[in-house]
């Protein structure tokens, strides 16, 4: 097909036909049997042409520029026409450079659509585009890049103006959808018109921007609002110069406001609840010539109904409280950054200073109230310092971290809240959960309460993730060394309606030797799941954990752990699993990193798991995991019948005294044993108990009366065919040792553990078992008073109780 061009020469008007950018010239532009890859028609000029290829929209693209000049002459004012027609269907972009004097003001007005500005980068939904510089003298200012259907409903700019308009090949738009009119002086760089109507957020940028705003300069935006709608500002990004004389600052102008203008840093908090109409303006400073920097604006205005509740405050007093802030801000902050076009949440703390985000520090009372419709998407994050430098002063204290009543009585939900316990080295944490005690959040026991804790131990070489905890668990206790940082995280909308109340301590304690204890003191139904820190990435380096598991008194534990091995090799040291009862003469359990880790077993007292770490080789970590049950004791029947067999023969021998104390009713007769009490008593111990050996101090020997009425007649009771010799004891004539008898430590005898081939076998015997103790023969006739006597009878007149034999049958 081909095409005709025709300018008339009083149109000012060129016409350009070029290739893309970057692009072989694989199609031409042929006139009049000429091949090129550029053609230009000036005013005046008829030019017929065709292309050499079916597709030119692909190859081409048309830029058409007029120029008007206002200075010399009159100006065409009013609507702009798209000119010349006829021409190709290829991209085109239509370029107006007006000229005007610097005293007059020209202003554009676009009627059909009005703009939306966009930042660099940018493009347009439907591709067609609007970009307006500004000219004064011979510097040129881009006033922005502006897209259609938006609020930007006039341009007013001082001197000339270069507009332009970029529509792509395939758009039906016939008409430029601006014209231009003559205005008095604005004395400023521009003034930009904004109308919203209704609920509505706009962006909008400095001059120039990101690069900066001329030196010295003002412009200035003006806002349409309806009366019954409220307006907020808000600044994303800006940049100050640096100035020599003057200060760069924003002026706002409200009707109705009795300190108009109303001036700013951009530094500042910008006005926000503001009630109808608005202007603001931007004002430059002279810059330093060596290092003048750049001053640049980004900000947003949003427009809003105004609230139901928007004269309702919120008292929230922290007067009483010490180094916390208290932030409210939207959901997903401060990583989340919410869309523009997102319908905002204002925090205000006075009626014109609100915010997307509030923070409020301890120490002052606020009134705070709320721009928006869904309360919901608000949260709170809370922080609080506990400190101690020096443990005298806080060693007693007991700090209650609890979320205070302030801040629950909001209408927010509480996002997190988080406490940072900072100590010096030699002091460290304790932290308790008298009541709810706390539970471990692993994969076989996850936590399902309203909100957890989250305790991290750091230093500045390492941190340490000591877990997530909720309460309702059975750890009691964890003490903790170097600096702690526990979070409250909410995990869902309960957290207010919560039944149980909050019920974690906190103390400062002097130094631990591991790294982290837990106490454990597990419901007696329940089974307990337990994990290392730092789970599943591993704990670091030459780390101890322990926990000591409390054991009921009539119940037994059964500890199992979760895999059979470490599972890490280590390139220094050694790593280390003990186990171990708290009770005397325990035997401690301990496994390497080499070994198998213990099979399931039972613990009858409370008992200690600790684990210490090597420096693993790479890509190998330990992580621990253990298990807790618990049972009732059981009673081993063997043992019921010796307590009953063994009742029973107590009760037959009570009986066979009682009775020979009642036939015994001669007043002469002596008591059959006579206690010695210059015998030392003490239990038999150590060498060097006893003053005297045993060879003076004759604490083996007992004097006995003979009585033969006492035992005799019960034996021949017994029809017995023998009567037995009860008068008569023969001397003991063997060898006596210096040191009383001593049982072996208790510790040693609590401690000995029979394995599975040895249970039948009878125990040794101890030294008392092999001990003989021999009984003095009162002589005939001799009466009870000259019993102190019979301390100084010689060993000749002592006689053993048993014979030789029998003797040597029991050391045996």
């Amino acid at each position: 097909a081909s095409f005709t061009v025709s300018l008339h020469k009083a149109d000012n008007t060129t016409v350009l036909i070029k290739l893309r950018p970057g692009l072989s010239p694989s199609c031409r532009i042929r006139t009049k049997n000429v091949l090129r890859s550029e053609l230009q028609i000036k005013s005046g000029e008829n030019v017929t042409f065709t292309f050499t290829c079916n597709t030119p929209e692909k190859y081409f693209i048309t830029e058409i520029q007029k120029n008007i000049d206002c200075v010399s002459g009159p100006c065409p004012f009013g609507d702009v026409h798209l000119y010349p027609l006829g021409l190709p269907r290829l991209n085109r972009t239509y370029i107006w450079d007006v000229k005007a004097s610097t005293k007059a003001g020209l202003e554009l007005k676009f009627s059909t659509s009005w703009l939306r500005q966009i930042g660099p980068g940018e493009t347009c939904p439907d591709s067609i585009s609007y970009n307006i510089n500004s000219c004064i003298d011979k510097a040129t200012v881009n006033i922005g890049t502006f897209c259609r259907n938006g609020s930007v409903s006039r341009v007013k700019l001082l001197g000339g103006v270069v507009m332009s308009l970029h529509l792509p090949w395939h758009t039906p738009l016939t008409t430029s959808g601006f014209n231009i009119a003559n205005r008095a002086s604005i004395k400023r760089l521009c003034i930009i018109e904004s109308i919203l109507k209704g609920e509505s957020s706009i962006t909008l940028m400095s001059p120039n921007y990101p690069l900066g705003f001329p030196e010295d300069e003002l412009m200035t935006w003006q806002f349409v609002i309806p009366p019954n709608m409220r307006a907020s500002v808000f600044f994303h990004n800006y940049s100050l110069s640096n100035c020599e004389r003057k200060e760069e600052r924003v002026e706002y102008y409200i009707p109705g406001s009795p300190s108009n203008p109303e001036v700013f840093k951009l530094s500042d908090c910008q006005p926000a609840n503001i009630a109808g109409s608005f202007n603001m303006s931007l004002q430059g400073c002279d810059q330093d010539a060596q290092n003048p920097g750049i001053l640049r604006l980004l900000f947003q205005v949003v427009v809003q109904h105004p609230q139901v509740d928007e004269n309702v405050t919120h008292l929230v007093d922290l007067s009483k409280e010490k180094n916390m802030t208290v932030t409210v801000h939207f959901e997903g902050w401060p990583s989340y950054i919410p869309l523009m076009s997102e319908p905002i949440c204002l925090i205000c703390k006075d009626p014109r200073t609100c915010d997307r985000v509030l923070t409020l520090t301890s120490g002052a009372v606020y009134r705070i109230s709320f721009l928006c419709k869904d309360l919901s998407r608000l949260r709170i994050t809370a922080e609080k310092d506990i400190g101690c430098m020096d443990i005298r002063w806080c060693q007693r204290k007991v700090y209650s971290l609890s979320v205070p009543k302030v801040i629950t009585r909001l209408p927010i939900r509480l996002h997190k809240f988080v406490w940072k316990l900072l100590a010096t080295d030699m002091i460290n944490v304790e932290i308790t959960s008298p009541s709810l005690k706390l539970q471990q959040h692993v994969p076989e026991q996850r936590c399902n309460t309203s909100y957890s804790y989250s305790i991290v131990s750091a230093t500045p070489e390492t941190e340490l993730n000591v877990g997530v905890f909720c309460p309702g668990g059975s750890i009691e206790k964890i003490q903790m060394r170097n600096n702690i940082t526990i979070s409250l995280k909410t995990l869902g909308k309960g957290f207010f309606n919560e039944s149980v109340p909050q019920d974690l301590k906190m103390s400062f304690v002097p130094h631990i030797k591991d790294e982290c204890t837990f106490s454990v003191s597990p419901n007696p139904k329940a089974k307990v799941y337990l994990q290392s820190p730092n789970w599943p990435y591993g704990l670091p380096p030459y780390i101890s954990i322990s926990w000591f598991i409390v054991v009921p008194s009539k119940q037994t534990a059964r500890l199992g752990f979760s895999k059979d091995r470490m599972g890490i090799v280590c390139e220094t040291g050694r790593a280390y699993v003990n186990v171990k009862e708290e009770t005397l003469g325990a035997e401690e359990i301990v496994r390497r990193e080499d070994e198998l880790l213990p099979q399931p077993r039972t613990m009858h007292h409370n008992f200690w798991v600790n684990i210490s770490n090597c420096r693993p080789v790479d890509k190998t970590q330990l992580t621990l995991q253990f298990w807790v049950t618990f049972a009732e004791k059981q009673i081993d029947l063997g043992i019921i019948v010796g307590v009953v067999a063994g009742a029973g023969v107590l009760t037959a021998i009570g009986l066979a005294v009682y009775c020979a104390k009642k036939k015994k009713k001669n007043p002469q007769n002596p008591m059959v044993g006579v206690y010695n009490a210059n015998v030392n008593t003490q239990m038999p111990g150590k060498k060097g108990l006893f003053g005297k050996g045993r060879q003076n101090s004759e604490s083996h020997v007992y004097a006995v009366i003979d009585d033969a009425v006492v035992y005799g007649h019960l034996l021949k009771e017994s029809n017995g065919s023998v009567t037995p010799e009860v008068d008569v004891y023969r001397p003991f004539d063997g060898p006596i040792g210096s040191l009383p008898p001593s049982p072996p430590p208790c510790s040693l005898r609590k401690g000995i553990k029979h394995s599975s081939n040895t249970e039948d076998e009878p125990p040794p015997l101890t030294d008392t078992d092999q001990d003989t103790y021999t009984f003095a023969h009162q002589k005939s006739g001799q009466s009870e008073d000259n019993a102190d006597a019979d301390k100084n009878t010689k060993r000749d007149t002592s006689v053993p109780l048993l014979g030789n034999k029998e003797q040597d049958g029991l050391v045996e």
